[in-house]
């Protein structure tokens, strides 16, 4: 069966030709892949998948503690549900604004949980090391200095949302997460090392993602896909429930400043080969338009298509 592309990250980090080519394609073709030889430490991984499974244990009195605001991305919720007619999203899912430190909001995390703080400060940093490596990568793929997408996006910010999906005695009547594409630039995902859930869309069809032990997978987001001009891709995903076993994942997105403006880079643009396929848009201003349309499929990117 189909499998999403596997990267050895130590590879990439030295720079090694095929891995990079590997990256490229991956980001082109799939806009999915795993990476192993990450470098974050086991223990770290597993602090984070404890951390997460004592949260999601806590008495629901207890997690309702660090409930969502009506339009706040961060807190504690369940996936929202659009309408009665399509399947209902089954999901428990805690979101914190994890970096940089002053964005952090300490109200919503649970600090009386032992060592949950420590273990998402851990991880959330480690984390973030791997999606500065790959966007290194990804700026020579596009024909610019190593520190190109830094300099023109900033220092990421980084959102780690932790989701619960419970077992469901009838998996065909629910998701675990609607299908959707990620508005950031990029996801780094930890996810259950023996229950699939993920999948992606690959060429019309749903293709899970088997997870390798101690791997990260990670995706392009639509301000990666808008910036290079439509080359590489970010992809529709969706978690699926499982009718024996609970699952929990950990998405950390990063993510640009809500001020800066996206658009094609110009290394990305070649007149008239490749002209511009994108509008530029202040970053805060597409991941409104994205909400409005609650996590409907993928056609997010089309609100700023130039129409030809």
């Amino acid at each position: 069966s189909l499998q999403i592309p596997i990267i050895d990250f130590s590879l990439l980090a030295k720079g090694d030709e095929h891995e990079t080519r590997k990256l490229d394609l991956a980001c082109k073709e799939w806009g999915f892949f795993q990476i192993r030889n990450h470098g974050v430490q086991v223990k770290i991984l597993q602090k984070m998948k404890a951390a997460m499974a004592a949260f999601f244990e806590l008495p629901l009195m207890e997690k309702k503690k660090y409930a969502m605001g009506a339009n706040d991305l961060e807190g504690y919720g369940q996936a929202y549900v659009v309408s009665e007619e399509q399947k209902l999203d089954w999901c428990d899912l805690v979101a914190l604004k994890t970096l940089p430190l002053e964005q952090r909001n300490l109200n919503f995390w649970p600090l009386n949980l032992p060592g949950f703080k420590e273990a998402v400060e851990d991880y959330s940093i480690e984390v973030q090391k791997v999606a500065e490596e790959i966007n290194a990568n990804l700026s020579i793929l596009m024909g610019m200095e190593r520190d190109g997408l830094k300099r023109y996006q900033g220092e990421l910010k980084q959102l780690m949302r932790m989701n619960y999906y419970p077992p469901c005695s009838s998996p065909d009547l629910v998701v675990g997460v609607s299908p959707h594409s990620d508005g950031g630039s990029l996801t780094v995902l930890l996810q259950d090392d023996d229950v699939i859930g993920l999948q992606i869309k690959h060429k019309g069809e749903w293709i899970p993602v088997k997870p390798i032990p101690n791997a990260l997978v990670v995706n392009i987001g639509d301000a990666i896909e808008i910036m290079s001009n439509g080359v590489y891709k970010s992809i529709e995903h969706r978690a699926i429930t499982n009718e024996k076993k609970a699952r929990i994942s950990a998405a950390a997105f990063a993510h640009v400043d809500d001020e800066l403006e996206i658009g094609p880079l110009d290394s990305m643009v070649d007149d008239p080969h490749r002209p511009p396929m994108y509008k530029k848009i202040k970053y805060i201003d597409y991941i409104r338009q994205v909400l409005a349309r609650k996590m409907d499929g993928k056609a997010h990117t089309d609100l700023v298509k130039i129409q030809t």
